[in-house]
């Protein structure tokens, strides 16, 4: 499999982020759902299958990744079939679904717009659509070129993109606030040096020393209650929630 997933599944279970990121999710996802379990879900754009189990308590989830081998890793993790598939071209039938998610892959996605408007396509009249996606070009960096990314948003340009699939926005907002600062300063000095060395690293998804691994799971929770109550001002993250019209 490719280094790039291998990575993911390995970095998923214990890395500060992807505890930063579940955090973030599931207090999205008990909004969402506004305490049902009988969704329909899909994931869109699985990869391994790494956030799978935190859209389980909510329904009945069903996924699908373009690269054949991370595909095939997911099935193994969940048994049951993931498709293969191209997020430009779900192949899934009209208003199927109650909730679509895209979790950090529109980024390398072209055309961006195609895949919202097709997680539009396959939800139903009043359903969601929760992304989350890269921020600010200036956050490039090692990881942007080992994932090939397209690009980077803003707010603003978020925004823009869901309601172009003719979703009406609910929320647009930061994650990651916190880990903004040394985000810039370490993407910033990869970008520097980059001339200098002959390829990118995958060093950002190698898990940190434990304590310091741990210490920034403690501060990411601490962001994460906050951002309940008052949102964040910026961050290296954005996350958007969208809704399909009712009389579609």
């Amino acid at each position: 499999m490719d280094e790039r997933f291998t990575k993911t599944r390995h970095a998923a279970d214990s890395h500060f982020w992807y505890h930063g990121f579940r955090s973030y999710v599931r207090a999205l996802l008990a909004d969402v759902a506004g305490g049902r379990t009988d969704l329909r879900i899909i994931d869109c754009g699985c990869g391994v299958g790494q956030n799978m189990r935190l859209l389980e308590p909510y329904g009945h989830v069903v996924g699908f990744e373009l690269e054949p081998h991370a595909a095939t890793a997911a099935g193994r993790e969940f048994r049951r079939p993931i498709a293969c598939a191209d997020i430009t071209r779900i192949p899934f039938p009209d208003n199927l679904f109650d909730l679509a998610v895209s979790f950090d892959v529109l980024q390398v996605v072209e055309p961006d717009v195609a895949a919202v408007r097709e997680m539009a396509r396959i939800v139903r009249p009043g359903g969601r659509v929760l992304l989350t996606m890269a921020a600010f070009e200036m956050l490039s960096g090692d990881h942007a070129e080992v994932w090939s990314e397209c690009r980077r948003y803003t707010p603003r340009t978020a925004r823009a993109l869901a309601e172009s699939a003719g979703l009406r926005v609910e929320r647009v907002s930061f994650a990651f606030a916190t880990l903004f600062p040394l985000m810039l300063a370490v993407r910033t000095v990869q970008r520097l040096v980059r001339p200098f060395r002959s390829a990118p690293t995958h060093a950002d998804m190698d898990v940190p020393w434990a304590p310091l691994n741990t210490a920034l799971m403690r501060v990411l929770d601490g962001e994460v209650a906050l951002s309940r109550h008052l949102p964040m001002p910026i961050g290296t993250s954005l996350i958007v929630v969208a809704r399909k019209d009712p009389r579609t």
